[in-house]
């Protein structure tokens, strides 16, 4: 199930999305130039590795430097792979202009790192014990995710299912997609707990920073901003009146 594009037309040009995106991509370019082993030590020194701040006395023993906020902010921008980062870039260009559209530029840099960092938080809460470094802008990209289902939900998103060689795109509303999404991640939240390994991916963070996007973006939309901008006569999304006479 992949996402093509949704149905809603942005309002402003998504500066402050283009912007994280190059910031990634750049950070991405940077870890492709290193060899396999000083991208092991990024990763742990800019990565967040959860008994590295809830141990001290293990950190200390390991040989991490002196714990610092950094890497809470410095995980988001990170990436293991091509996947990985095409991916979380690719949602957050898909539903991130709509929400940068109602909380505008600066406040869409808040709102983004909100949900990194409560992402993180989540992550951490449940595994207190893991010395596996987070990465990923997963979290705060699930935000972004959990906002668009709030202010979007008559949204439609053109969904692409490789069934064998047969591509087949659909229109799926956007509560069934996000929502499926959503309960695709605690459920392997869930059964990460009950199976009580170690997982390559960090579902609380998703859970995380999907919850807590829901819950900021009614404090980050901005007055007289487009919220719904929904035709109930077309049944579709169309732009306001007065951003078509500009």
């Amino acid at each position: 199930m992949i996402p093509l594009r949704d149905n809603v037309p942005r309002v402003t040009l998504p500066i402050t999305v283009s912007v994280i995106i190059m910031l990634n991509a750049f950070a991405f370019g940077f870890e492709l130039l290193m060899d396999p082993r000083s991208k092991v030590e990024l990763f742990h020194l800019f990565g967040v590795v959860p008994q590295r701040f809830l141990d001290s006395d293990w950190a200390h023993w390991v040989g991490y430097p002196e714990a610092s906020i950094i890497p809470f902010f410095t995980y988001m921008f990170l990436h293991s792979g091509w996947l990985h980062v095409i991916l979380n870039m690719w949602m957050l260009w898909i539903f991130g202009d709509n929400i940068e559209d109602v909380t505008g530029h600066f406040g869409f840099v808040f709102f983004y790192v909100a949900c990194g960092l409560a992402a993180v938080g989540a992550h951490m809460l449940a595994e207190t014990g893991s010395s596996v470094p987070v990465i990923g802008a997963s979290g705060a990209v699930a935000g972004v995710m959990g906002a668009y289902l709030v202010l979007y939900p008559h949204g439609k998103v053109y969904t692409l299912f490789p069934i064998l060689i047969i591509p087949i795109i659909l229109r799926v509303p956007s509560v069934f997609f996000l929502g499926f999404w959503f309960l695709s991640q605690f459920f392997a939240g869930i059964f990460s707990v009950v199976n009580g390994s170690a997982q390559p991916v960090a579902w609380w963070a998703h859970v995380g920073g999907f919850v807590t996007g829901i819950l900021l973006i009614s404090l980050f939309r901005g007055r007289g901003r487009c919220k719904y901008c929904y035709n109930r006569r077309s049944k579709n999304y169309d732009i306001p009146v007065e951003d078509k006479l500009r």
